[in-house]
């Protein structure tokens, strides 16, 4: 898989010349790479890409040209990338009004845990959340997860030929289920992994 070093991005000048075009080809990108989970759970699956716009953008807000800055954001970042057995996704929850945010939060301890996709005639793979650091506390859980789904060989064969990809979350407070995955973002996913 492609990975993002210092000498592959651009530097502060370049991209901000070249950021207009970069990010129209991003977001267009990103179209294929949603999953909505109900009405307030969104999963972005990240891949080179995604990953690597946002660590533009980071050292572009930041201003961050200096070798042990730019390193920094690598080192944050780069572990998004999906490394050919698995799937990476950014979660968000998201409630408009402030009062049910909180509330809700209270209540989804534990909802990263709960995420799940699956492929046609394969066992459902739950995701593994939050590796770098804990998201939540004993009052709630945070409203951003980054989850990575461990997929088998006989799963990624299965999606790379073109098998149905479900997703959902199975949480005693928030269900929701997604099946199958729009066939546009499957096909985009699959382009994910190898074997």
């Amino acid at each position: 898989m492609p990975t993002i070093t210092r000498e592959s991005l651009m530097s502060l000048e370049t991209y901000a010349r070249e950021r207009p075009r970069f990010r129209a080809r991003v977001i267009e990108h990103k179209k294929r790479r949603y999953v909505c989970l109900g009405s307030n759970v969104t999963l972005t699956f990240e891949d080179e890409l995604t990953i690597r716009y946002q660590i533009q953008e980071m050292l572009h807000a930041e201003r961050i040209f200096e070798d042990e800055g730019i390193t920094a954001e690598l080192e944050a970042y780069s572990p998004l990338v999906p490394d050919g057995s698995n799937l990476k996704a950014t979660m968000l929850i998201q409630y408009v009004d402030p009062h049910e945010r909180v509330e809700m939060l209270g209540k989804l301890i534990g909802i990263e845990d709960a995420v799940w996709l699956e492929v046609a005639g394969c066992a459902r793979v739950y995701a593994i959340a939050d590796e770098d650091l804990p998201r939540e506390n004993e009052v709630k859980t945070s409203a951003v997860h980054f989850l990575r789904f461990e997929l088998e060989p006989s799963m990624i064969g299965a999606l790379k030929g073109g098998g149905a990809l479900s997703a959902g979350i199975d949480h005693p407070h928030y269900g929701a289920r997604l099946e199958p995955v729009d066939a546009a973002t499957a096909t985009a996913l699959a382009q994910d992994l190898t074997g």
